[in-house]
């Protein structure tokens, strides 16, 4: 049976976005994937859009107590293999992202596939100069100064979310805090030379 990948979108009032997000999977060569979309309770024209939505892209809109919060409600409905997530206005970097890691050659041990990330934003990200706009992943003792892997670059191993979730105390960096307790229990991560996702710089979690 084909593995299967679940892609979690936390939004809030960003239809533009999100359709640029949903049409970026969609052309995707890679098909056996499902799609939740974590809506805050967004205005009535989002509402609708989000009505429209078919299978294999769902949704669930509430109020909720911010991103992390929106992604946990996420991983808890997904029940695919590996979970990615993208911001609302992200893009996968072309359409043969999801074919190639999932036809990676890793072992079974490996819980963590990350690559590197274009920033696309208007902002200047702290991570990167105005010639490069590049976030490469790593995963090394870097990681007690600053995260070496990006959400919107990373996949997970469902698996490693059973006895954790993203701690909603950190408003802003819930995900490197994530990203470090993996390391510091030693969680096999295997590094990609190759762009997942194009990010736009003006997240809320852009300096990590």
């Amino acid at each position: 049976m084909q593995v299967k990948i679940s892609i979690v979108i936390p939004v809030l009032n960003n239809l533009y976005g999100l359709k640029k997000t949903i049409e970026s999977i969609q052309n995707q060569t890679f098909r056996n994937f499902e799609v939740w979309v974590i809506d805050g309770n967004s205005n009535q024209e989002s509402q609708k859009y989000l009505k429209s939505l078919k299978k294999p892209f769902y949704y669930k809109s509430e109020n909720d107590e911010g991103i992390y919060d929106a992604m946990n409600k996420g991983v808890a409905l997904s029940k695919g293999e590996w979970l990615f997530f993208l911001g609302a206005g992200d893009t996968l970097f072309d359409e043969k992202v999801l074919e190639k890691v999932i036809n990676l050659n890793i072992d079974r041990k490996t819980s963590i596939i990350s690559g590197s990330i274009l920033y696309t934003g208007s902002n200047q990200a702290f991570v990167y100069s105005k010639k490069n706009r590049i976030k490469k992943a790593s995963w090394s003792y870097f990681m007690w100064i600053r995260n070496g892997l990006h959400h919107q670059g990373t996949f997970y191993k469902s698996n490693v979310f059973l006895n954790k979730k993203f701690n909603t105390n950190y408003k802003i960096l819930a995900d490197y805090y994530f990203n470090l307790s993996l390391f510091v229990e030693k969680e096999n991560c295997y590094l990609i030379d190759s762009f997942i996702a194009k990010c736009t710089s003006d997240g809320v979690s852009n300096p990590i």
